[in-house]
């Protein structure tokens, strides 16, 4: 890049805000990252809580960015339930318009994260595949209001924007309210301490897709100066399809755990049961959380969610088309397997999850 520009990413140490960072970062961008927390990549950061707009506001006066990635988001305990709470919605449009507003003057690109839940995939089967040409769905969504005031804000100064919705997104982060691989790493320590088989925990299989988080933060990348993205809302996936049931034996594979038969577990109830087991796992490996709320977040509510837990029929497929991305210009793709291992191994190295 013959100009340096610089990017704010805001959500900076959630799943995706650091794999932003990372793919910025590396492609010579000047990187600032706004997050309660820094991320891992030793770059300017602001530590900003974006629900105080006044704060935010003076944080971000001076700043000048060119370009936003926003992957901040808000959730409630428990996680499910607070997707089609009203508050939980104004809450959301609040911290983005917090950070956009006094930034909208200056932009040339902002990218916003948007997810399948876009097609009401938690209310209601919907179409296979997803299509991002499909009208919006009719349903109250904090995704709907973000947009809104981005289109408006968009019209008014001048920038463009994308929208990006990636389906299960994996990778390294803890504490966040939606990643998996802690989950799986956490659920496999404790099984074997205690010298019980690794089945999967899951209800009826269902046919399904994910996204590594470096694809998540390479698409990012690109948007923010391809004309092709601009104004545009782009569906990620790793580029297949997968059933939980027939990936779980290379994830036991992975974490060295025997295939075992299925046996029902919910693990939003599980995990915390055995808290204790974990600490005592964490602190004789020496291992950087051993408090599991710190390391999971709410997002063992989230894997219950994924696997469907208590599900006796398969549910409808939650596939969704890519083909517009690809056409647009990205072509990025990732092995599903290989993905969630690779994510494994991380977690391992960094001393999250027992080697």
């Amino acid at each position: 890049m013959s100009e340096a520009r610089r990017v704010l990413v805001a959500g900076a140490s959630g799943l995706v805000g650091e794999a932003a960072v990372e793919s910025f970062a590396e492609a010579g961008w000047e990187v600032v990252a706004l997050s309660r927390r820094p991320p891992a990549r030793p770059v300017r950061h602001l530590a900003v809580d974006l629900t105080d707009a006044a704060a935010t506001a003076e944080a971000v006066a001076d700043l000048r960015p060119s370009h936003l990635v926003y992957g901040a988001l808000h959730e409630k305990p428990g996680l499910i339930r607070g997707w089609r709470e009203q508050d939980q919605m104004r809450t959301n449009l609040a911290m983005f318009r917090a950070l956009l507003d006094p930034l909208a003057p200056g932009l040339e690109h902002v990218t916003l994260l948007q997810g399948t839940k876009a097609y009401g995939v938690h209310l209601h089967p919907i179409p296979v595949p997803a299509r991002e040409r499909a009208p919006r769905d009719p349903h109250e969504n904090f995704y709907w209001l973000q947009e809104d005031h981005l289109r408006a804000s968009a019209a008014e100064h001048g920038f463009a924007w994308t929208i990006l919705r990636p389906q299960i997104v994996v990778g390294p982060a803890t504490g966040v309210a939606m990643n998996l691989p802690p989950v799986i790493g956490v659920y496999a320590a404790v099984r074997r301490e205690l010298g019980l088989p690794f089945g999967y925990p899951g209800g009826a299989g269902i046919a399904s897709e994910a996204v590594d988080v470096r694809l998540v933060g390479d698409a990012a990348l690109w948007a923010a100066t391809a004309e092709t993205a601009r104004d545009q809302h782009f569906n990620l996936t790793n580029g297949e399809a997968f059933n939980w049931r027939d990936l779980w034996p290379a994830l036991a594979d992975e974490l060295g755990m025997a295939p075992a038969p299925d046996e029902p577990v919910r693990l939003a109830e599980y995990l915390p049961a055995h808290a204790d087991v974990w600490r005592r796992i964490a602190e004789r490996e020496g291992l950087v959380e051993p408090s599991l709320d710190a390391l999971l977040g709410e997002s063992h509510f989230y894997a219950d969610y994924c696997f469907a837990h208590g599900a006796t029929e398969a549910r409808p497929p939650a596939l969704v088309s890519t083909v517009k991305v690809r056409q647009a210009g990205f072509g990025d793709c990732y092995d599903t397997e290989e993905s969630f291992r690779h994510w494994m191994r991380v977690l391992r190295e960094r001393k999250v999850l027992p080697g």
